[in-house]
């Protein structure tokens, strides 16, 4: 079964998300900050899909992607960075921090069901 880590600071984004993967068939861990997700993943955790909100009151997610990436994590996670703007400067500096892709808020369960097929990873 495939494990995912949500990383965002809104409760309710991390709770409407984790209906959406768990309702996919994935297990679903939550984080509130990109501090909390590295302390999950200190404990042992192994996601193969960390979703991080980009914009977390202190925190800097691609800080966090990087850290992430800086892990070599096995298996290697697939990121994807969430955001509510299309901002293509912000998006470039996702990918080259360690993002693997993006998704746009706001989604859906169809939206995340056609993001999953296109990266090959379903539970």
């Amino acid at each position: 079964m495939n494990l995912c880590l949500i990383v965002d600071d809104s409760d309710i984004v991390r709770k409407y998300t984790a209906l959406i993967f768990e309702g996919m068939g994935f297990r679903v861990l939550g984080a509130e900050s990109p501090k909390a997700a590295l302390d999950r993943l200190a404990s042992g955790e192994r996601p193969n899909l960390i979703i991080a909100d980009w914009r977390m009151p202190g925190a800097n997610t691609h800080d966090f992607i990087a850290q992430v990436r800086r892990q070599k994590l096995s298996p290697r996670p697939f990121i994807l960075y969430l955001s509510t703007e299309n901002d293509t400067a912000d998006l470039e500096r996702a990918i080259q921090a360690g993002a693997d892709d993006y998704l746009l808020k706001p989604f859906n369960r169809e939206i995340v069901e056609a993001k999953m097929q296109e990266i090959r990873l379903a539970a």
